[in-house]
């Protein structure tokens, strides 16, 4: 059997999101203390809203320690390869429950508008945007190319919206007296918050589910693989991420000779290389056959 590895994807900067989380400690305590104070739902509500995204930036960021780990054993074959695709997963689903509690408390607030100290709420809210603000930025690089900043960043980035909404509320409940404008918002954004978060939650599932990559089709791969010499069919075919970066595939090859070893192992080169450049598939296990009885589907039912 033949297996390859490739690796090439970019290294992650967890100080940024250890910082992110310093921050968010700050403005949750800051938020709640506010809250209580002025009376302001909207205010703990934001609080709870940022400590929700605290332990979520903690996951994340365990999870993105646990990943850069390298090192295998024979205990854990894959390392911890799996831990921030578990992590976008659980932040994703957490991001939704969160606009859902949100819409929820939006909705009870159109019956029950109160009157609060729209001036702590304003400075609190400012502070708000200020801080999630800047995490943003520290992880907008990393979230281009991985699911679990991704999933952190748009976190945060809500938090800095819930905080903009906060601000039109106090600014409007202070020289206006709109107690609902802060409902109505509260209510776009929870919509806002599970518009973001579905695709992120089912591209996590979908990897954790073993599913095919979205972007390969299994027949033009077996296609591109069966026109190399020598090979007569591919079947038994297994495609699937165990994460992001890595790609498997795993597949048994008939051959119309009975070819030597050293053969296959050249044989094997070329497969491999239509794989890396015309699938982004960077690892593969293959198993040879030459007239063996078995079932020639490209997919098995085990």
């Amino acid at each position: 059997m033949s297996h390859n590895h490739s690796h090439n994807h970019p290294t992650l900067s967890g100080k940024n999101l250890l910082l992110s989380i310093i921050l968010n400690i700050i403005i949750t305590i800051a938020q709640l203390i506010g809250g209580f104070i002025s009376g302001s739902l909207a205010l703990i509500s934001d609080a709870v809203h940022n400590f929700s995204d605290v332990i979520s930036l903690i996951i994340s960021y365990g999870a993105n320690v646990l990943s850069n780990k390298k090192k295998q054993t024979t205990k854990y074959t894959f390392g911890y390869k799996r831990a921030e695709i578990i992590a976008t997963f659980i932040n994703a689903t957490s991001l939704i429950v969160i606009a859902i509690v949100l819409g929820i408390e939006a909705i009870k607030r159109f019956n029950t508008p109160k009157e609060i100290d729209s001036n702590l709420v304003i400075w609190l809210a400012i502070l708000g945007i200020a801080v999630n603000g800047f995490s943003v930025l520290l992880l907008k690089k990393d979230a281009t190319h991985n699911l679990n900043m991704k999933s952190a960043y748009l976190h945060l980035l809500t938090d800095m919206l819930t905080s903009v909404a906060v601000l039109i509320g106090g600014l409007l409940m202070k020289y206006y007296q709109i107690y609902l404008i802060d409902a109505i918002l509260t209510l776009i954004i929870s919509v806002y918050l599970i518009y973001m978060s579905w695709d992120i939650l089912l591209s996590s599932l979908k990897i954790l589910m073993l599913f095919a990559p979205p972007h390969i089709k299994i027949d033009e791969v077996v296609n591109e693989v069966s026109i190399i010499e020598g090979i007569r069919n591919v079947h038994h075919v297994h495609i699937w991420q165990l994460n992001e970066h890595d790609c498997h595939f795993e597949a048994h090859i008939e051959f119309k000779e009975d070819i030597k070893l050293s053969d296959f192992d050249l044989i094997c080169e070329q497969v491999e290389k239509v794989l890396l450049e015309k699938f982004h598939i960077n690892h593969s296990n293959l198993q040879p056959e030459f007239v063996r009885n078995d079932s020639k589907e490209i997919i098995i039912q085990d």
